[in-house]
């Protein structure tokens, strides 16, 4: 099936055998679940620390180096408060990465996810939140907080914030009205018929731009569409190193819709929206859930105006994208991807067979 742009068809079989490159595109607790079930299976020389022996060949893992790009858009709880008061990039989505990346998630991943439940100013904020706002005002600059946050918590992985310039999000809703903010767009009930930057010509790090273009592999979503998936796009250069590089480039799908946000939206509904919003022919493939959502908790998304996003096969075919599908979703209270068998399939179709 030959791909409708003008971007070179690709394929699972274009990574090459060794281990892979992975880029991960996103924000939310969406990205922090595909890094956290990844992580596992980075080398060990991939980043390593200090005295640290190189592994022995049968002890190479499937995935060389995997980056993390982070949307920083967000603009409530600590991280807005935080942004607003000291004028820094937004840590939270960041820290979760961090954490989702540490080595082990015990002691200093606690500390970093510690919530301050009172005092004066501080109550509501993470301890992770605040150690990235100090380091990013001792040494002057964002990323190297975030680099120095890294080393701190030993991460299998490297994160970079899709833009270092203080940038905000801004929607124009079906009704004409114009919402400013990532919180009050999320808040919003109307439809969402375009998303913007405020400063629209920001610039992307130029670390960035290198790991796409290096990468064998890139994974887009899952996260909410227009407020963790598409403002990474919106960033001058990001959408073009994806489509000049040589990566398979993976879209995983949302499990349910989002009231307001992506109401009714099929999986070629997000599929069309992150095309108008950076360009078509970005996605060789797509992941899907296959797996049935009991009725009990559908009763319940209903009453909240949300449902499980259709896989609208057809229409894929059409547009001429492949997708791959998984029993993925697990749910307790909430619905979300099942991380081990996200990573299972992720591993399976476009990692580790072409690794080895």
């Amino acid at each position: 099936m030959k791909s409708t742009s003008k971007r070179p068809a690709r394929a699972a079989s274009n990574l090459r055998k060794r281990p892979v490159r992975i880029v991960a595109l996103g924000g939310g607790t969406g990205l922090s679940t595909v890094l956290r079930g990844l992580k596992d299976f980075v080398e060990f020389r991939a980043n390593p620390r200090p005295g640290e022996k190189p592994p022995k060949k049968s002890q190479l893992r499937p995935i060389a180096d995997l980056v993390a790009i982070v949307a920083v858009t967000d603009d409530g709880g600590s991280s807005g408060r935080l942004r607003r008061e000291y004028s820094v990039l937004p840590p939270g989505d960041i820290r979760n990465c961090m954490v989702a990346l540490s080595k082990d998630e015990h002691l200093l991943s606690k500390l970093f996810q510690y919530r301050f439940p009172a005092g004066r100013g501080l109550a509501g904020h993470s301890f992770g939140n605040l150690f990235v706002t100090a380091l990013t005002n001792v040494t002057g600059d964002f990323a190297e907080a975030v680099r120095v946050s890294s080393r701190v918590l030993a991460i299998r992985g490297r994160i970079y914030p899709a833009t270092a310039q203080n940038v905000t999000l801004e929607a124009e809703l079906e009704n004409g009205a114009i919402v400013k903010g990532e919180t009050n767009i999320s808040r919003s009930r109307q439809r969402i018929v375009r998303v913007c930057l405020v400063p629209p010509r920001v610039k992307p790090l130029p670390e960035t731009l290198a790991a796409i273009r290096r990468s064998d592999l890139i994974l887009i979503g899952p996260g909410s569409l227009y407020t963790s998936i598409i403002p990474n796009l919106l960033v001058p250069g990001v959408t073009e190193a994806i489509h000049k590089s040589r990566a398979t480039c993976v879209y995983i799908a949302n499990l349910m819709t989002q009231p307001g946000e992506t109401q009714h939206y099929s999986v070629a509904d997000h599929v069309n929206a992150i095309y108008e919003h950076s360009r078509k022919g970005l996605f060789d493939f797509v992941v899907i859930n296959r797996k049935v959502i009991p009725a009990k908790i559908l009763r319940r998304y209903k009453a909240e105006g949300a449902e499980p996003v259709q896989s609208s096969a057809a229409e894929l075919k059409r547009m001429g994208i492949r997708y791959v599908t998984g029993d993925l979703a697990r749910y307790h209270r909430v619905v979300r991807h099942d991380q081990n068998k996200l990573t299972r399939l992720l591993l399976e179709e476009f990692v580790k067979r072409h690794a080895q």
